[in-house]
């Protein structure tokens, strides 16, 4: 009995059974199945190559989607690990998910470290790898299993991770040398990596927990074509151009003070306060919400001072009396 799969035109294909999102694809377009990153069946996003459950929805995944893009990041940040650990051998991995624009993956280097001069080399690896297509293999793996396989290896970081997964729920990949703990999807080979770019380098606790080791954070971005990549830089150094702290200095349209914080810029153009125009916004704004503004006293007030104790480090002439304010008047007293 043949399967029924909805393309996103309503359009309904017949197959049979253990077809895979990938052999749509080929019955479709050749020119498509070599664009093909991953499928969103029935909602969920999976591996193009895996046998689709039976009567389903099918959208077929490629660059242009941002859940093809989300896929070649993650199936990257395992490329840049099996990088990593041809380079740096004994690493420990944290996680490598992707992020808005690329990924990243939290590593233990133990003593070593990485800097700005070590990314070329990194770089290189990865393409190198990529260029050998090798496929992503998903396996499903007993808990016991996955275990025994962390354990040899030494990574306790994986083996924290398994502690919150059972049996049924936990899968591993694999691409070239390097075999990963991963729910996925991922893309189908590292043939669709054609360009790699490793961005910065920070730390990061693991799990966030500032009581935890510091792991080194490595922050890459990848593309299925190297002019994509050329592109993408030319328009970071583009916004680095324009950025607004950087025009606002060099053209004089604010000026900051270490008195208020190097943060907070004082003046806008023509003289205009930024303070005062960001209190008559918040003042409109509550005014028309039906708030009623009031105000507390300004700590520079005499009888404040003298609660607090500090009235006798300054001069008696600094401090205006305590005074009620008017009707509709806001209360404010400056020394």
């Amino acid at each position: 009995m043949q399967i029924n799969v909805t393309l996103p035109d309503g359009s309904i294909r017949s197959y049979d059974p253990g077809v895979s999102a990938m052999d749509v694809a080929k019955s479709i377009s050749e020119g498509l199945a070599r664009n093909v990153l991953a499928a969103k069946v029935n909602g969920e996003v999976r591996d193009a190559g895996r046998p689709l459950p039976g009567d389903c929805t099918l959208q077929l995944l490629t660059w242009n989607d941002l859940e093809g893009k989300s896929t070649l990041w993650h199936s990257s940040a395992h490329l840049l690990a099996e990088a990593i650990e041809a380079l740096y051998p004994g690493t420990k991995f944290g996680i490598g998910p992707p992020i808005e624009n690329g990924f990243y993956y939290d590593l233990d280097l133990g003593e070593r470290t990485i800097g700005e001069g070590d990314f070329a080399a990194i770089e290189a690896k990865m393409k190198e790898l990529a260029s050998k297509k090798s496929a992503y293999v998903r396996k499903e793996v007993p808990k016991a299993e996955a275990i025994a396989y962390f354990t040899e290896k030494g990574d306790e970081y994986k083996l924290e991770l398994l502690e919150g997964l059972t049996d049924g729920e936990i899968t591993f990949y694999s691409q070239g040398n390097f075999t990963d703990l991963c729910r996925g999807p991922h893309i189908p080979d590292t043939g669709f990596i054609k360009a790699a770019k490793v961005m910065s380098v920070a730390g990061a606790y693991w799990r966030g927990d500032e009581k935890r080791k510091q792991l080194t954070r490595l922050y890459a971005i990848t593309f299925p074509k190297q002019k994509e990549l050329d592109e993408y830089l030319v328009l970071l150094e583009e916004a680095k151009k324009r950025d607004h702290r950087k025009l606002g200095k060099e053209l004089d349209l604010f000026t900051f003070s270490e008195k208020v914080g190097a943060g907070l810029p004082l003046w806008l153009p023509k003289g205009t306060a930024l303070r005062e125009r960001l209190v008559n916004f918040m003042k409109t704004a509550q005014e028309k919400s039906g708030y009623e503004q009031v105000s507390t006293p300004h700590i520079a007030l005499k009888d404040l001072y003298i609660t607090s104790g500090h009235y006798e480090k300054y001069g008696k002439d600094s401090f205006h009396p305590i005074r009620t304010p008017n009707e509709g008047e806001e209360f404010s007293s400056s020394p």
